[in-house]
Formats: structure tokens, C-alpha cells, sequence
């Protein structure tokens, strides 16, 4: 996995109006400039968030580019959960999961116990 290039591509998406003006007119040109999987491009092209949540997209980069999308807030943050249910934990980067992916809040194993898991 290339997370470093899927970062980057991200980090220059929110900040610079040509790249943004690029993955309206030319992805596929754009996408092309920097070094990803297949399931990364995939990702990009759909807007799959849950996907780029598991793939481990750091959050603070991953919440502009919802927003770029016109995702609201809190439909976002369902996006990372429903990206975890689809995909399975995270696998990289700093929100990667440990322990299988149990909750280690009260509220997290009240919920826990109240989906069955």
C-alpha cells in the first residue's frame, strides 16, 4: 500500500485550486501524478471514505476531503464506521486497530453489546 502517495494526493487536494479544478475536469490525469494501488485509485474515483478510513487516511486529511465532496459532518463520520464494516479495522497509518478492533470506552462496549458483537 502506497499511504504516503494517497496522503499526498489528499494533503494537495485541499489546499491547492488547481489540483481541485484537475479532479473535476482530468482524475484520471491527476490520479495519475501520484504512485497508488489500484483499490487506493478506486477509492479516490468513488469517494469511498469508509475505504480510505481502513486504508488509514488520517482523519484531519480525510474530513477536507469530505467536505470537498459536499459530505456533511456527521454522514462522514458514518461513512468511517460503515468503511469498518465493510472492510474490516483499519490497516495502517495512526488510526490502524489493535485488539481486533474492540471498543475500549464504556460507551464503545455499550454499543458493543447492544449491536452483538
Amino acid at each position: 500500500m502506497s499511504l504516503y502517495s494517497l496522503q499526498k494526493f489528499l494533503y494537495v487536494l485541499n489546499r491547492d485550486d488547481g489540483a481541485k479544478e484537475r479532479y473535476r475536469h482530468d482524475l484520471e490525469g491527476l490520479l495519475s501524478d501520484y504512485n497508488l494501488t489500484d483499490e487506493e485509485r478506486g477509492a479516490l474515483e468513488e469517494g469511498d471514505i469508509g475505504l480510505l478510513y481502513v486504508l488509514g487516511v488520517n482523519g484531519q486529511i480525510l474530513m477536507h476531503y469530505a467536505a470537498f465532496l459536499g459530505i456533511e459532518w456527521f454522514d462522514y463520520l458514518d461513512l468511517m464506521r460503515a468503511g469498518i464494516e465493510k472492510h474490516g479495522p483499519v490497516r495502517a497509518g495512526v488510526y490502524a486497530m489493535t485488539g481486533g478492533g474492540d471498543s475500549f470506552t464504556v460507551e464503545g462496549k455499550q454499543r458493543d453489546k447492544e449491536v452483538g458483537q
